[in-house]
């Protein structure tokens, strides 16, 4: 099956509330760290989701970090399979697939940090509705798309339109493609990790 992977015209975003439990997190984030080992060790894990509500078709995406660092990040925008089977996938993804590093090994392992997106759909979005640190986003034009999470742009001190301007880049775009043109989308993304935990 073919997926996309990613290395109405009013946007209605979900209502701001947590979706999923700590129980739920906290199984979510084991399945990424067990995914990452069986691939590893060669061993099996279970493929089944344990709830219906992990059974659920939904789009997310796996970061990983060690030592403070990222380490890989892999995800998919679209619904492709059950929330469960795409953290297994994405997390794997994330530590084998991701051109930018040398696949995680085996003595990395034990710190190696996770951190999850769990996605929203996306949604066409006006320039104005854009609200930095709660919507991720989505440029395409000509067959080019790029994507940022929603904590990208807290993360670096971004405003609006470096937002904007960061996700043309990512694309591949010229910066201000933005404002001829392209498409914008945005998502929301319930993001937890191993720290969240502690």
């Amino acid at each position: 099956m073919s997926r996309r992977r990613m290395m109405s015209p009013q946007y209605e975003p979900p209502a701001p509330s947590q979706e999923f439990s700590a129980e739920e997190r906290t199984l979510l984030l084991k399945l990424a760290h067990d995914a990452i080992e069986s691939a590893i060790e060669r061993t099996e894990i279970p493929l089944a989701a344990r709830s219906p509500h992990l059974a659920e078709p939904r789009g997310a995406f796996t970061t990983l970090y060690s030592q403070g660092q990222l380490r890989g990040c892999v995800g998919f925008v679209e619904a492709v399979a059950s929330l469960y089977q795409t953290v297994i996938e994405t997390a794997r993804a994330a530590a084998f697939e991701d051109t930018r590093f040398w696949p995680v090994t085996r003595e990395e392992l034990p710190g190696l940090q996770v951190s999850l997106s769990i996605l929203s759909k996306p949604q066409p979005i006006a320039v104005e509705q854009i609200e930095v640190g709660r919507h991720g986003l989505i440029v395409g034009h000509n067959g080019r798309r790029g994507l940022l999470l929603p904590q990208v742009p807290a993360e670096h001190d971004w405003d609006r339109t470096t937002f904007l301007e960061q996700t043309c880049r990512k694309a591949g775009l010229p910066l201000d493609a933005w404002k001829k043109g392209a498409l914008i989308e945005a998502f929301t993304a319930e993001v937890f990790g191993d720290d969240n935990l502690k």
